[in-house]
């Protein structure tokens, strides 16, 4: 394989079809179903799958097969079957759904308003995960230019990630003899702690997440007649969520929600620090004066990817300031996020989560911890020889620098589903969110030069996969 070539094929391919494709995906507003449950009547999810099914066929890789699978009342689901030289199996992984719009987007930019500036391409979905259908068609057109052997790959784009992926699990059984047992899993739908190296996710941490409602009153009354006798229903919940959450540092209380993190993830941990430095806290955009919960950036590290940390996400039964009387509040209720560490039974997890929150509540209020997500975490098997000098390979050929091992803080359930299916096979798990691209939040923005480059070491591992897969 010519990596040069390589390179020039990619970076043509990105400058001619895929950018362009992607500025006409992200004016798309196919947000995933649980923010917009009316989906299928709305019909952006249908557009973006329309799109993405177009160009994919339209592309000349042989024996291509391209199907839109559908089944009753879930998200539809892209699959590509393409041949290879040998039967063993690449699953290749992203999805097409997107995050709502969230506010304050720069006044030139937009969730659905796509603005290419200079090396970044702004809008809702460019990098998360809207390049992946392309890139990993790229990666293997790269390859069959070269005419370089892969394995069949199967490429699978979803369309409810954003959800927690819940109907996936179906169509992985639908399609279950036609994916045969994958060999090697590639998702691209993760991070990377900077834009210099190939950054490869050893982990991703669990969520359990719901809805927390305290009650006191059957209606409002006035501040001045009730405060004293009756108890306000925010302190109620402040005293709640100190069960779980020391307000002071941060640290989740319960014992019950940590694990023991494995000596090799500590190490990793350490180096990443040391890769990255204060980018570790300086890509997010801290108020002026304003400084992360540590000084350790190796404790950072591990706090994002291996302890379980509690985000208050959403409230409702508080009026705005300007709308607000002075009357003690009937009900209030919060949305939690409570971040699992990767190894932590999620379902134990939520269940313990219930417990500490409705149990003995202060002063008999009507409080309920409603379940909105239980989604596992995972943690990576450990790699393949070949694997490791694959991945440090092609990202010293295309990135110029040896790749960075870490953890994402997020959850991408697809993982630890498909470990469970397939325990052999090995997973390259890496993405293009990195410093700045705010995936979930506003400018989201996908650095092109990091996309080309992280198709490229893609195609690197495809190939080098047939040679380490190939029966001697």
């Amino acid at each position: 394989m010519n990596s040069s070539r390589l390179s020039t094929f990619i970076h043509e391919l990105w400058s001619s079809q895929i950018v362009p494709r992607l500025i006409e995906y992200i004016k798309i507003p196919n947000k995933s179903p649980a923010f917009d449950p009316d989906w299928a009547q709305h019909g952006y999810m249908d557009q973006a799958v329309a799109q993405l099914e177009g160009w994919a066929r339209s592309q000349p890789i042989a024996g291509m097969k391209v199907e839109v699978v559908r089944l009753s009342g879930r998200t539809p689901l892209i699959f590509i079957d393409i041949p290879g030289e040998s039967d063993d199996c690449v699953l290749l992984y992203g999805h097409l759904d997107k995050q709502p719009e969230m506010n304050g987007w720069s006044p030139h930019l937009g969730p659905w308003t796509p603005v290419l500036e200079g090396e970044k391409l702004y809008g809702r979905g460019s990098a998360d995960d809207g390049y992946a259908l392309f890139a990993a068609l790229a990666a293997i057109m790269a390859l069959q230019q070269q005419h370089v052997p892969h394995a069949r790959c199967a490429v699978l784009i979803e369309a409810c990630e954003e959800s927690g992926s819940f109907d996936l699990p179906f169509y992985v059984d639908h399609l279950a003899a036609r994916l045969g047992r994958p060999s090697l899993v590639v998702c691209l739908d993760s991070g990377c702690a900077n834009y210099q190296q190939l950054w490869l996710t050893t982990s991703l941490r669990g969520l359990a997440g719901g809805v927390l409602t305290v009650r006191v009153l059957q209606e409002g009354v006035h501040s001045g007649d009730a405060s004293g006798i009756v108890p306000s229903a925010f302190r109620i919940l402040r005293q709640l969520l100190s069960r779980l959450e020391e307000e002071g540092s941060g640290q989740i209380v319960p014992q019950e929600l940590y694990v023991q993190i494995p000596s090799e993830r500590l190490e990793q941990a350490r180096r990443a620090a040391e890769m990255i430095g204060d980018a570790v806290y300086t890509k997010f955009p801290f108020v002026k004066g304003m400084r992360p919960m540590d000084k350790d950036l190796a404790k950072l590290v591990l706090n994002r990817t291996w302890r379980p940390a509690l985000s208050v996400v959403g409230a409702d039964g508080l009026p705005p300031p300007t709308s607000a009387g002075n009357v003690l509040l009937p009900c209030i209720s919060l949305k939690l996020s409570l971040r699992l560490p990767p190894t932590l039974d999620a379902d134990k997890a939520s269940a313990f989560l219930k417990r500490v929150l409705e149990k003995d509540s202060p002063y008999g209020a009507e409080v309920t911890f409603k379940l909105q997500e239980a989604n596992a975490g995972w943690n990576a098997p450990q790699m393949s020889p070949w694997l490791a000098r694959c991945l440090d390979d092609g990202s010293r050929e295309f990135f110029g620098a040896p790749p960075g091992y870490m953890g994402e803080g997020g959850t991408i359930p697809f993982m630890g589903m498909l470990s469970e299916k397939f325990p052999a096979a090995q997973f390259v798990i890496t993405g293009v969110l990195g410093p700045g691209s705010n995936a979930h939040g506003p400018n989201e923005f996908l650095h092109i030069p990091t996309g080309e480059r992280v198709t490229a070491c893609v195609a690197k591992v495809l190939a080098d996969h047939y040679v380490a897969r190939k029966p001697t």
